[in-house]
């Protein structure tokens, strides 16, 4: 696995620019109303034959928050309501209802994860209710990695004994950074003592794993306050760490503009807080994955990456290769025998469909070969930083230097910048390449020109 060992915080900002994260591919901007829910049905009863035995993953999003994080990307909902709450709770069970009779039970559940919004959010009485519904619909294998996503604000010990009791093992949490200014900016107050409550109560009831989630960019960052936060977090000594780029993107989440973007730090600023980062926490003994993801040598992530069975899905790095992903609740997506299937936003058009008996699609997209191919591409690529086209050529058939042609000419600034290496058999990412591994990935993207050209929908890829 190459490594960094000296960061140009000059040639990366040269490739600072707008691009897909690759959780799919094709992106989530490609999926068309033109694929309904007669088109998921269908999907799914090819996917569950009676001889239909792969690992499933399953996801749960449960969209609402306490209160509103300004610099918040995610599908939520603010509500003080438990009684809306509540009226989710019945509809997320409805839909897994619905889904029962075409899921084959004799197929095992080997990941789940709840997602938000904010899991924990739900009352310890709903989230052990939840968890009896989901364990009656599926069969779980004996082994399940079961993560969950939490909030210290409001957490009670009871809760994480909830969820434990439920079957989690994994928990991830967002810290995004201990100084109080940053946290006021954000309208994120969350002291260091709950968040390491939050830790030992985990550790205590016997979780197996620990995520805490970062993020540079966020109002009055310096490069010095972010690295008191980082060590921090290397003194609670989580399992992975988390350290996204804060993605402005104030015209796709109009709250965003309750931040000041006078008070962001400078592009220049940013790289310099990546670039210690990276230093900081490879130095205290994490691998660095790829991305934003940081891991210890013996975390399955990094055991992955070296064995090169790591994937992506719409929860980022996985160690669940190939498992088909099918997700519940408003906005999800759900993944499997090459469809994407997004379910309603609104919380009114995912009701209306379920009231209807009828899946709640609004969005998917069936693949073709040829994205099966470049999906498999970008995937491997973003994975392993390298890529071996004789395997590709073996999988599917193909001349891969002909096939992929159009992307060579795009492989050649990242060549003479020393980010990559081209031989006769392999795409190997160099150094500082791994950085900019999205856009390396994006010279396989058969979409993403046409999709530029409509309007901005990425955020940047450093």
């Amino acid at each position: 696995m190459s490594t960094i060992d000296n960061i140009d915080i000059k040639l990366i900002k040269k490739y600072d620019r707008p691009g897909p994260r690759y959780t799919s591919y094709p992106p989530a901007p490609a999926f068309s109303s033109s694929f309904t829910a007669d088109d998921f049905l269908s999907s799914m009863k090819a996917n569950n034959t009676p001889d239909s035995l792969a690992e499933v993953s399953l996801y749960y999003h449960i969209p609402f928050c306490d209160t509103l994080c300004y610099f918040c990307g995610c599908n939520m909902l603010i509500t003080h309501s438990r009684e809306r709450i509540a009226e989710y709770l019945v509809y997320l069970k409805r839909e897994m209802e619905l889904s029962a009779p075409y899921f084959n039970r004799n197929r095992r559940i080997g990941q789940l994860h709840w997602g938000g919004g904010t899991p924990s959010y739900l009352s310890p009485e709903e989230i052990v209710s939840l968890s009896d519904s989901i364990k009656g619909h599926f069969t779980f294998a004996p082994e399940i990695e079961a993560g969950v996503e939490i909030d210290p604000r409001g957490l009670t010990f009871e809760h994480m004994q909830s969820f434990r009791e439920s079957g989690f093992n994994r928990v991830s949490m967002g810290v995004q950074d201990f100084e109080p200014k940053v946290q006021e900016a954000v309208n994120r107050v969350q002291p260091e003592e709950i968040t390491r409550d939050a830790v030992n109560w985990s550790r205590k009831l016997g979780f197996k794993s620990m995520n805490l989630d970062m993020i540079y960019g966020l109002p009055y960052q310096t490069l010095e306050s972010f690295e008191n936060s980082l060590r921090k977090i290397i003194d609670i000594s989580p399992e992975r760490i988390a350290v996204f780029n804060f993605a402005h993107v104030p015209w796709l989440k109009s709250h965003q503009k309750l931040i000041d973007k006078d008070t962001l730090p400078t592009p220049e600023v940013k790289l310099e807080i990546l670039k210690m980062t990276i230093e900081l926490l490879t130095s205290s003994g994490y691998v660095y994955i790829g991305m934003d993801h940081f891991a210890k040598p013996d975390d399955e992530l990094a055991v992955a990456q070296r064995e090169k069975t790591l994937y992506r899905n719409f929860q980022g790095y996985s160690t669940h290769s190939g498992a088909d992903l099918y997700a519940f609740g408003n906005s999800s997506i759900s993944q499997f025998n090459h469809v994407y299937a997004q379910n309603y936003k609104s919380l009114k058009d995912y009701y209306k469909a379920l009231d209807e008996n009828r899946f709640p699609t609004v969005l998917g997209y069936k693949m073709t070969e040829d994205d099966i191919a470049r999906q498999h591409v970008i995937m491997r690529l973003m994975c392993d930083m390298e890529l071996d086209k004789r395997e590709v050529e073996k999988k599917f058939g193909i001349d891969f230097d002909n096939y992929f042609a159009s992307a060579f000419p795009k492989f050649d600034e990242f060549v003479s910048d020393d980010l990559l290496e081209l031989t006769k058999d392999k795409i190997i990412v160099k150094g500082m390449g791994r950085l900019v591994i999205r856009n390396i990935a994006m010279a396989f993207d058969a979409y993403l020109e046409k999709m530029m050209k409509e309007k901005p929908i990425f955020s940047r890829t450093v």
